[in-house]
């Protein structure tokens, strides 16, 4: 788990998100993710984890660094191009809280 309460807030958002991408795309399997969207969750908290930002982390598509290698860059738009626009709908706090952050500028 991320090592402070705004990364694990930003976790947990991530995790709702791809959980929603994954329920939406992926729906032959039983509860939890499929092994892609598990490995991307795994991948995404490794990624957090050594965010030089930390609690001032802004959304990644403003962020100046780009920490994601391309395939799984392209993979987390893809959740995000899904999951974005039903967070609204499921988790109101996380989306308005998300949105809320892409006003923030990184800091240097």
């Amino acid at each position: 788990m991320p090592n402070n309460a705004t990364m694990q807030r930003e976790y947990e958002t991530l995790k709702a998100m791809i959980r929603l991408y994954c329920h939406g795309v992926h729906p032959n399997h039983e509860a939890g993710l499929c092994f892609s969207c598990e490995e991307l969750l795994t991948y995404a908290n490794a990624r957090l984890k050594k965010c030089p930002y930390s609690k001032d982390k802004p959304t990644c598509d403003i962020c100046p660094v780009h920490c994601y290698k391309p395939g799984r860059r392209k993979q987390i738009q893809e959740v995000m191009r899904y999951s974005g626009p039903r967070m609204i709908r499921s988790h109101p706090v996380m989306a308005v809280r998300h949105l809320l952050k892409r006003l923030k500028k990184p800091k240097a």
